[in-house]
């Protein structure tokens, strides 16, 4: 069991270098197998950051990471729900042939990223919120529940909770047989499981030192910002509820402006937390030398409304529910030139484990259905760039009924040429023009001037549900 280290330092990285500049190759070879680390939060919406305009937040180490590595700034939450988010990380498919809605577990026999890399030689670790275990509200406290240990994605180390939503009451349990465990994390969450992903590392990296060590796979998953917006207190002072600077599409309606403003002001602090804590991560990779061994991935499962069309949480196909942060940095410069600054693909969650694997060197299996994007990332004047796709798939298979939340099930595309088309089944939804409309003030989906276009949308919607084995009704127009 790995317990917390109780120091922490704070991290800024100091590096200048330009959005499009390579780094070049300074320590000697790469690894044959790169170490990876996943570090994501839950329901941190890709505006949210100081790097992509947030005039509320501040997040120094996020921001570095475009100059130390890249930003996909089209990535999305194709299914803007944890559980199924999370399945289609693990196993590179789409939801609907995984995990299709909310407390699905994973399906039994399903094999996730930890099979080829286990293969590979990688010692294997998952910290934190997992929501994929069968877990049902309806049955207890989420705490007190314990994921079958079948279900934990065959980590070689599992540390984990289903959904505690309780920043200062979080449960972890792992282990198995006489060998289990169940314990409250001390402090706030975000310290605690970077304490515990730190203790991991700083292990791994003695034992590689001692030549006895292999590559690792490493995944930090915490639970803030998702409400409730529960920040530590210092976090929480520098922005009260009366300093919010609102998005321009969060309605000038009282209700919904007084809940935007209390919620935004612990989100902002809980962000900028989870900030601090991964400035500590990458520290520890430089303090242990293994920063340009390891490739570091941060993102999120979904974003949340706070506000915006009048909306909160997520579930809808609104920009600020399904635009994750996403970013590959690290594993330099020990490749010969990797690129740095922005990437416009389309990547989405299926995409997230072939990357991971590519990242690695690894081929993935077949039974992924997700794009390979490390590319983007690793040598691209030596080995082709992929093609970006033309559209990138979005869906809500099992909704969950919550309040705030889409109650139909629906299906959309958002494409490489700035549009974004979604339906209920038979009917159309939103069609937006984010080029000229990013704020998505003007539904065009039954404005028949844009008929021409709408029909162009449909038809690539339907050819996304023929490709992926899905069943859906697509408005004929």
């Amino acid at each position: 069991m790995y317990e917390p280290t109780m120091h922490r330092r704070q991290f800024l990285a100091t590096t200048t270098l330009g959005a499009t500049q390579l780094a070049s190759a300074q320590n000697g070879p790469a690894p044959a197998h790169p170490n990876v680390i996943w570090f994501l939060g839950d329901q941190h919406r890709a505006q949210a950051l100081g790097i992509n305009g947030d005039p509320n937040v501040r997040t120094p180490n996020l921001d570095n990471l475009q100059a130390m590595g890249v930003q996909f700034t089209n990535a999305l939450s194709g299914f803007p729900l944890c559980c199924p988010f999370r399945g289609s990380m693990l196993t590179g498919r789409y939801p609907h042939h995984c995990v299709v809605g909310h407390e699905y577990p994973l399906p039994d026999g399903q094999a996730t990223i930890t099979e080829p890399l286990k293969a590979a030689g990688y010692n294997t670790a998952y910290f934190g919120k997992w929501h994929l275990g069968g877990f049902h509200e309806s049955t207890g406290r989420a705490a007190h529940f314990i994921t079958d240990p079948k279900k934990r994605g065959g980590f070689d180390t599992w540390v984990g909770y289903e959904n505690n939503n309780s920043q200062y009451d979080s449960w972890v349990h792992g282990g198995e047989g006489k060998d289990a465990f169940h314990y409250r994390l001390p402090g706030y969450e975000t310290d605690a499981l970077t304490d515990l992903l730190i203790k991991y590392v700083r292990d791994q990296a003695a034992a590689q030192r001692q030549g006895r060590g292999k590559p690792f796979f490493a995944v930090c998953s915490v639970q803030p910002p998702h409400d409730p917006p529960v920040a530590p207190p210092n976090y929480r002072a520098r922005l009260g509820a009366g300093n919010i600077e609102f998005r321009p599409n969060v309605p000038m309606v009282k209700s919904v402006r007084e809940q935007a403003a209390r919620e935004l002001s612990g989100y902002y602090g809980m962000i900028e937390n989870l900030d601090f804590n991964f400035g500590r991560v990458i520290q520890t990779l430089r303090d242990e030398g293994l920063f340009t061994d390891t490739h570091v991935l941060f993102f999120a499962d979904h974003g949340d409304m706070l506000g915006s069309q009048g909306q909160f949480r997520k579930m809808t196909a609104y920009e600020e529910s399904i635009r994750i942060p996403f970013f590959i940095a690290g594993g330099q410069p020990t490749y010969e030139g990797h690129v740095t600054g922005r990437v416009p693909a389309l990547l989405n969650s299926p995409d997230i484990a072939p990357t991971t694997l590519g990242l690695c060197g690894l081929t993935p299996p077949s039974w992924m259905e997700g794009r390979d994007y490390s590319k983007f990332r690793l040598r691209p004047q030596v080995t082709p760039m992929p093609a970006m796709p033309d559209s990138a798939y979005l869906q809500t298979v099992v909704p969950t009924g919550h309040p705030d939340s889409v109650n139909k099930p629906y299906r959309g595309i958002v494409t490489r040429d700035g549009w974004k088309y979604t339906c209920f089944e038979g009917i159309s939804w939103m069609m937006y023009n984010l080029n000229e409309d990013p704020y998505e003030q003007v539904n065009m989906a039954y404005n028949n001037k844009f008929r021409a276009e709408r029909q162009r949308l449909i038809g690539r919607l339907k050819q996304w549900v023929a490709d992926t084995g899905d069943a859906f009704n697509v408005p004929a127009d």
